[in-house]
């Protein structure tokens, strides 16, 4: 565990920052860290800090021991919290705040994936903006085989990603499908060896982190928007965000560095 490293939902969600990257780790091996009420909670409070840290300018998340991302959810709350549809309101409810912090977090986020992404932890997946897996990877949405329907949101996230025939092959047969057929179908955005998954995923964090923090933030918030129906856009914001590009003090130092052929120093202002 590195030293800065901080303890959420009782061990179970773990917290660093690694230069400007900051890391999630799902830490719940035993289960093929299978996702409970208290880390959606815990995952929640993480993100506040990481939102509120200047210093942390991309997330990566990833599971501990090597055997899974996350596998779903933890199956074991289910005959207290999902046994029936009354139950299953009440467990959007309290899980309701982590999901939609990932889904509107402002700055880029990476999963990092080994080993199983099932389920609602293809889910979350799904929500970071870039997926990166190592080819021993499986994925797969077991919800035919458990009688449950899976998510709007999750299901709208697998249809834009993959389109609706591989969303529809997926869904009804419930089958896993490996990393490179992941790839393909661009369920993911790369699949690589094993071994190359953290020095992979870091050198596209510290790359996004590198580069100018209002741009990217203007580029997620456009993207998040391109993918809205139109009625639902928010063009003011788009437009809000590409001035303070514009306006600030990172396009000086911008087109400066450009000009003194140096790498540029942004500060996100």
């Amino acid at each position: 565990m590195a030293e800065n490293t901080r303890e959420f939902a009782g061990g179970k969600m773990l917290a660093a920052v690694d230069g400007g990257v900051g890391l999630v780790t799902f830490n719940q091996p035993e289960k093929r860290n299978a996702m409970s009420i208290e880390m959606w909670q815990g995952l929640e409070q993480i993100l506040d800090g990481f939102a509120a840290d200047d210093a942390v300018r991309v997330v990566v998340l990833t599971g501990a021991g090597g055997k899974a991302f996350v596998s779903g959810a933890d199956i074991s709350q289910f005959e207290k919290n999902r046994a029936n549809a009354d139950a299953q309101v009440e467990y959007d409810r309290l899980t309701s705040a982590g999901r939609a912090k990932l889904a509107t977090f402002a700055k880029p986020t990476i999963a990092m994936i080994r080993g199983f992404c099932l389920g609602g932890g293809l889910a979350i997946a799904m929500q970071t903006d870039l997926r990166i897996a190592a080819e021993g990877s499986q994925f797969g949405i077991p919800a035919a085989r458990l009688s449950i329907a899976y998510a709007f949101d999750g299901l709208r996230k697998l249809v834009q990603l993959v389109g609706p025939a591989h969303a529809r092959m997926i869904l009804y047969t419930g089958n896993r499908i490996d990393a490179r057929e992941a790839e393909r179908i661009g369920l993911i955005n790369q699949a690589v060896a094993d071994s190359a998954l953290e020095e992979t995923v870091m050198g596209i964090a510290r790359t996004i982190a590198e580069n100018a923090p209002l741009s990217i933030y203007a580029s997620k918030l456009t993207i998040g928007e391109v993918m809205k129906d139109p009625a639902e856009r928010n063009m003011e914001a788009v437009r809000v965000a590409a001035a303070a590009c514009f306006d600030s003090a990172d396009y000086k130092e911008g087109r400066t560095a450009f000009m003194e052929k140096r790498a540029p120093r942004f500060v996100g202002r």
